[in-house]
């Protein structure tokens, strides 16, 4: 009965990861990703351990079903994080590189930005956190496409 039982976890398990999409942390490799499959980037700048904002958007919005299967079709996901807590310290490169993302989109230091950028990097739009649905906040982003 337990082989049973794990078993059928293992599988619910392999289908949610697969059906969720995918994130980015190297900027090089989504604009490339963005090129090869003709899509847009979210780029989002989070402080995963610190900023209540951010983490309400990733529970509310990112983690969503409906949030991860709309993007997984139309987005290419990128995340620069900004941790603060030791024990999520970023490896060094990965914390220069998303320095460099900052010092390029997010100027200011905003926490959470959501900045969405065409298959070549240009801004087309930035967004903060709303307290409102997966498909509203789906239909704001998607305008900054028209």
């Amino acid at each position: 009965m337990k082989k049973i039982l794990l078993s059928i976890c293992f599988i619910f398990l392999a289908f949610s990861l697969s059906q969720a999409q995918e994130w980015q942390n190297d900027f090089g490799k989504a604009k490339s990703l963005a090129a090869k499959q003709d899509k847009p980037i979210i780029l989002v700048f989070q402080g995963s351990d610190w900023c209540a904002p951010c983490i309400k958007l990733n529970k509310e919005i990112w983690e969503t079903e409906a949030f991860q299967s709309y993007a997984k079709d139309h987005y290419v996901m990128l995340q620069a994080d900004f941790p603060r807590k030791a024990k999520n310290a970023l490896p060094a490169a990965q914390q220069e590189a998303n320095n460099k993302l900052a010092e390029t989109y997010n100027k200011n230091g905003y926490f959470p930005l959501v900045v969405v950028l065409d298959k070549n990097g240009k801004v087309l739009g930035n967004a903060g956190y709303e307290k409102t649905t997966p498909a509203a906040y789906i239909k704001k982003i998607d305008a900054f496409l028209n």
